[in-house]
């Protein structure tokens, strides 16, 4: 079983790597999530709106692994903001979860009628209530960021967002790092472009990996960087995951870094999406 390393985050320690389940409905739920414990992933990423937590919480439950041995984390959905909502749909997704704790409670989207004040309230109460052990935000830009960081009496540990070497997140990255809190980055094969890139195939055969490791190895090989790693074929798994035995040098990474190009955001849903950072310097 691979040796994941993690990411420190004020007292709370993740996973580098994580197990994204967009998308993934029951079937492959069933059939990618024991493998993927199996693997050795101990970090899996879900959300309310992805209408997949029940089937993931029996997977876990049927493991045998103890559960303070997984990192669970969960994402609430923007019609639950308001207070009214908010802490029942939590108590809805431990059920649905079958834990008595979330390690990591993330607000989905920016986009909502409900001021963030109220959201961030309500991911405060939660945590004290104890039925949650992290929070933080997905999808926030720097000055929302910023705001939700102002507003919260208890730190926020992360900002998920999407991040690939198409993506020039450096802005949105430098903030977040400086103010203490991980990137967790999403979307990282930046749907299958990767894999035709010429400068990947060049690095992946230069270091006898895979273009998925290769890619994997530059997102957690940034400091602060935390990577979730999708995929619905079994024999990926452990490939996805042996990414820390092995360093890319500084022109290999620049050379990565280079792929950035405008137009090259692939999530953008309008109404939840922010005003996003400049992305071109």
């Amino acid at each position: 079983m691979q040796n994941v390393q993690v990411v420190q985050v004020g007292n709370g320690s993740i996973p580098a790597i994580g197990f994204g389940t967009y998308g993934m409905g029951a079937d492959d739920i069933y059939r990618m999530i024991p493998a993927a414990l199996d693997a050795g992933f101990r970090h899996i990423d879900t959300a309310q709106i992805y209408r997949n937590e029940g089937e993931i919480g029996r997977c876990i439950e049927a493991s045998g692994i103890p559960r303070s041995d997984i990192f669970l984390t969960t994402k609430v959905w923007v019609s639950n903001y308001a207070s009214e909502r908010f802490e029942a749909s939590v108590d809805e997704s431990l059920r649905k979860l079958k834990t008595d704790y979330i390690d990591l409670l993330l607000l989905h989207w920016p986009g909502s009628d409900v001021p963030l004040a109220e959201q961030i309230a309500g991911l405060n109460a939660v945590a004290r209530a104890g039925k949650v052990r992290h929070i933080g935000v997905s999808n926030f830009n720097r000055a929302l960021m910023k705001d939700a960081i102002e507003l919260s009496a208890l730190p926020l540990v992360t900002n998920q967002f999407e991040y690939h070497p198409y993506l020039n997140q450096s802005l949105l990255i430098e903030t977040t790092l400086q103010a203490g809190l991980s990137v967790t980055s999403y979307c990282g094969m930046a749907v299958g472009r990767v894999f035709s890139d010429p400068t990947l195939k060049e690095i992946a055969a230069r270091h006898d990996k895979t273009i998925a490791q290769i890619v994997l190895r530059w997102l957690v090989q940034q400091p602060g960087v935390i990577a979730l790693s999708r995929t619905t074929r079994i024999d990926r798994l452990a490939q996805n995951l042996a990414v820390f035995d092995f360093e890319l040098d500084g022109a290999d990474m620049a050379a990565i870094r280079s792929l950035a190009a405008a137009g090259s955001r692939i999530v953008d849903p309008f109404g939840l999406a922010p005003s996003w950072d400049n992305t071109s310097v």
